[in-house]
Parts: structure tokens; sequence; C-alpha cells
């Protein structure tokens, strides 16, 4: 085992849960989807553009998306899967934000992409220590 590269994709792979599960737990537990969804960003800005339904899902889809992906990613368990579903919720952001103002702070996106990106392409024999590591070793 390469300690410098287990410890690199540790890093990452908590950064990025941590930044993610901070935000779910935001929209989750602190404001609520209910009140999320009733906030301008969502409510107001796309009422024009696209139908309720799909505005009032997307809150809450990328609200726990984001909440149980990081939780996912923090004790690496179905890692992959939890970078497919977070990469999504990136994905509609940037369409969301896109939608509203074509030229906006990428700093809402940009790093958890290229952390979220970085994941995916390590090779999984270098993250010694997750859920899934541990699984597969027994």
């Amino acid at each position: 085992m390469n300690l410098n590269r287990s410890i690199a994709t540790l890093t990452a792979r908590l950064l990025l849960g941590f930044i993610f599960l901070m935000q779910g737990f935001g929209k989750v537990f602190t404001w609520g989807v209910e009140t999320l969804y009733q906030m301008p960003f969502f409510k107001g800005s796309y009422e024009d553009l696209l139908p309720d339904f799909i505005i009032y899902r997307t809150a809450y889809y990328t609200s726990y998306v984001e909440l149980i992906g990081g939780i996912l990613l923090i004790i690496g368990f179905k890692k992959d899967w939890a970078l497919y579903a977070l990469a999504s919720v990136l994905v509609m952001v940037t369409f969301g934000h896109g939608l509203i103002e074509p030229i906006w702070d990428l700093s809402h996106v940009m790093y958890r992409a290229i952390l979220l990106i970085t994941l995916l392409l390590l090779p999984k024999e270098w993250d010694h220590f997750s859920l899934d590591s541990l699984l597969k070793r027994k």
C-alpha cells in the first residue's frame, strides 16, 4: 500500500463528503426542504421557465442526495453510486444556475466537480480507508 495515495484519496473523499453532507443537512434539517422550496431561488426564479412539479421534485432530490451521498462518501460505502448521484446533482445545479443567470459564480460547482471527477478517476485500490475496501477484504 502506498500511504500517500491512500491518504490523498481519503482526503478527497472526506472533503467532498463533508461539503455535500453539510449542504444537505442544512437543506433538510436546518431550513427544511419545504422552506427551501418556497425561497425565491427555487420557486420565484424558475416559475416561467419550468413546471412547478419539476422545481418541487428537484428541491427534494438535490437536498436528500446531498445529505445521503455525503454520508456514503464519508464512510466510503457504495462510493461509486454516491458519486454518480452527486454528479447528477451537480449537473442539475449547473443547468439551474445557467437558466437564471448565464454567467454565474462557478464556485458553487467547480470545486465539488473537480473533487468528484478526481474520485471517479482514481483507482479503487487506492481507497484503503473505506467501508467498501474493508468489506472487499473480508
